[in-house]
């Protein structure tokens, strides 16, 4: 009998492994990878390969980690229960229980993942999150297969396929690898995902960090020598000093948040200082800082209050003299345990040290259980998944409970974040707070470091401003599910006063079961659902008095029913807008029949955080929540309507926004900025000049899109050009 295809590549890492890390049960993982090759020899990888390449290139991956047999062997068995007429019991019995556990783990999350709709990412995600609470390892398997799979990519046939691989390794997997310390892997995860959203940002950054490395060879192994100079004079002890470009995508992020082109970043090289001891840390922190001026704000100890994935290192910003370029450099100074645990995971290095036993990250990451209370607390699938986005990539801050305990938050956190945080129950009776023992307001900003003691009531609520402040998934997740249904209760109550009242006015002894009739005859789909309608104003009470006794119905007038519109803004040469009606974007939200219009002021798009204002006669007009026209309602809350866009529904093929540039004039400016809006399939429908001084020069264009992503892939298009200083949207 012939060997299935691939075995050689089973018996060649087998062989290797066992050589590079003798701790390994050698026997079991070429029992398990023989039974792999065998199970997967009628199958092919889409690049024509044999497809068991593909979990021998997983277990390499983990094996890099010097993890355990069984981790190893779940990535050599992964896909053979999912792709294969094998099940589990046979895993069970042929390798052990706990293989075929992690096996059924990884097996879940594959099944999960090739549900695409929106509506079912949270499900999945929660699925996700419950099998690393169970067994962190399940993680580390799915991680490993994820970073192959992008390695991959490009043998992917269809786009879209690639698109949602991508996104989804960007949005989930790159912050969970950063969460359990595999920064390694995180960055690549990284890398991949960008290349493939973004090829033509991710084309021009490697280009210019390329170009950098060639017209600046020698900087890099310079500030090395100057770094190993500095220490040296000072007497610290040190056993490496190294220098390194930042990737594409950390740039790109750092571009996007301060605005700014590429040649407006000065910190794109970090230098890392690894010394023997704990204590050498600072004696090479305290000879930096005397020798070179030190960045404001860039200081960061994350030795004395680890990071909660267990990283250690000093961070610090300083500003090299004598330099044109790269004026700016960041500085880590760690041990080499650190090190370690920084660059291949705190987690490889708490399994390897203390067992399997260790996986279980109940304690160890009590981000897992937090994540999985916001999907179990949000209602809606999108809020949900949005949530736990803003909860997976949040910068960080560190807090201390009266009793020492180190609590992590998002940075520009509030106390309200806290008590949340601290548990569900004391962030809603939440009423006041105590900071380093001084009495602060909620919407207080914390701070690194601050002790935080949270004033509860009984019978405490929360309350729905606090939306406006707080950062953390887990307390927007809260607040949002208590307005929603305190606003709900508030508009059935309205509904139901109502109708009561309109009985009374022709006489009639008010009873809920005689509603019956009316709810047949209004088509409703039972009385809560009457009473909301009445509320927001789509049935009067008195339709539905008169839909309950026809009798007490008077003659009729024919009514033409009210067809809901929206505007499209134009703008023109003097900025104002004009609106035409145009087929409705779907809102959420807005009762069917009720007008409906886009303000002019601010000029919604589809992702977009939004707000409905209701106005007698002429129906809802859709701001964006932070335009600065909602103050003028703010006496008036209970005008104030919750909307948002309706998922996958189809509305306007195209929205104008306006952009304004902020540019170096040059010969090549205007057909730069030209080319990259019909690049990302854009329509300029005016383009005026503004400011214009010396060498610079504002452009103001009104440009079509689709929504906030394509305008965000629009101005990230924008900032790549050539001489492009910054690029905002115009609002207001």
């Amino acid at each position: 009998m012939a060997p299935p295809p691939g075995l050689d590549a089973v018996l060649e890492f087998c062989s290797r492994i066992s050589e590079a890390d003798p701790r390994l049960d050698a026997d079991l993982l070429l029992r398990a990878g023989r039974f792999a090759a065998e199970a997967h020899a009628k199958q092919a990888r889409q690049n024509g390969e044999p497809y068991i390449i593909h979990p021998v290139a997983v277990a390499e991956i983990l094996a890099g980690y010097r993890l355990d047999t069984e981790t190893i062997a779940t990535a050599l068995l992964h896909d053979v229960v999912e792709d294969t007429d094998h099940k589990l019991p046979e895993i069970e019995r042929r390798f052990g229980a706990e293989i075929a556990r992690l096996v059924d783990g990884v097996t879940k999350l594959s099944r999960i993942e090739v549900q695409s709709e929106r509506t079912k990412q949270a499900e999945n995600l929660r699925k996700l999150l419950l099998a690393v609470s169970e067994d962190l390892r399940v993680l580390l398997v799915k991680l490993a297969d994820r970073l192959h799979n992008m390695r991959t990519i490009a043998f992917v046939t269809k786009p879209e396929s690639r698109n949602r691989t991508a996104r989804e390794t960007l949005d989930i997997y790159a912050p969970l690898a950063e969460r359990i310390g595999m920064e390694q892997l995180k960055t690549e995860l990284e890398t991949l995902a960008f290349r493939e959203l973004k090829p033509d940002a991710w084309a021009t950054i490697a280009q210019r960090l390329t170009y950098l490395r060639g017209r600046s060879e020698d900087i890099i192994p310079e500030i090395e020598q100057e770094l190993r100079d500095t220490l040296d004079v000072n007497g610290v002890p040190y056993e490496e000093v190294q220098g390194r470009a930042k990737s594409p995508y950390s740039i790109w992020r750092k571009m996007q948040a301060k605005n700014v082109a590429f040649e407006g970043l000065s910190d794109v090289m970090a230098f890392r200082i690894i010394v023997p001891e704990r204590a050498h840390c600072y004696l090479a922190l305290g000879a930096i800082h005397d020798a070179y001026k030190v960045i404001a704000g860039r200081f960061k100890d994350y030795i004395s209050t680890p990071k909660t994935n267990g990283y250690q290192s000093l961070h610090t910003g300083v500003l090299l003299p004598g330099r044109r370029d790269e004026a700016k450099i960041e500085v880590q100074i760690r041990t080499r345990e650190m090190h370690h645990i920084a660059e291949y995971g705190f987690a490889a290095h708490w399994i390897y040290k203390q067992g399997p036993q260790a996986a279980q990250p109940a304690r160890s990451f009590p981000w897992v259980r937090a994540l999985v209370d916001i999907l179990e607390t949000e209602d809606e699938a999108n809020e949900a998944l949005e949530s736990t986005k803003l909860e997976l990539h949040r910068e960080l801050v560190f807090c201390f409970t009266p009793k020492g305990d180190l609590i992590e938050l998002p940075r520009d956190a509030t106390p309200v974040d806290f008590a949340y945080h601290v548990h569900s129950q004391v962030g809603d009776a939440c009423v006041g707070a105590k900071v380093n023992g001084r009495i602060v307001r909620l919407h207080d900003k914390l701070e690194n470091g601050d002790q935080v003691e949270i004033i509860t009531a009984k019978g405490g609520q929360p309350n729905p401003a606090w939306l406006k402040f707080v950062k953390s998934g887990k307390a927007q997740a809260r607040i949002r599910r208590f307005a929603q249904a305190e606003e709900k209760q508030k508009q059935r109550d309205e509904g139901r006063t109502a109708i009561v009242k309109a009985f009374r006015m022709n006489g009639l002894e008010f009873q809920e079961k005689l509603l019956e009739p009316a709810v047949k005859a209004l088509r409703q789909s039972g009385v809560e659902e009457m009473y909301h309608q009445v509320a927001s104003g789509s049935i009067s009470a008195r339709d539905v008095v008169h839909a309950a006794f026809p009798e007490l119905r008077g003659p009729q007038r024919p009514v033409e029913p009210t067809a809901l519109v929206s505007g499209r803004a134009r703008l023109g040469r003097s900025g104002s807008a004009k609106q035409t009606a145009v087929p409705a974007a779907p809102i959420t939200g807005v009762v069917a029949g009720m007008q409906l219009h886009f303000a002019q002021c601010c000029h919604p798009i589809p992702g977009d955080r939004i707000v409905g204002i209701v106005t007698t006669g002429k129906g809802v007009t859709i701001h964006t929540q932070d335009c600065h026209m909602l103050e003028n309602f703010s006496a008036t809350p209970e005008r104030f309507l919750d909307v948002d866009w309706e998922q996958g529904a189809l509305g306007p093929a195209t929205h104008v926004v306006r952009l304004t540039v902020q540019a170096v004039n040059g010969p090549q400016l205007l057909s730069s900025v030209a080319n990259a809006i019909s690049k990302q399939k854009a329509v300029l429908t005016n383009l005026r000049l503004g400011r214009r001084e010396d060498e610079e020069c504002d452009l103001n264009l009104d440009v079509e899109v689709r929504d906030t992503r394509h305008l965000a892939e629009l101005m990230g298009t924008l900032r790549a050009c050539e001489g492009v200083i910054r690029v905002d949207r115009a609002k207001n």
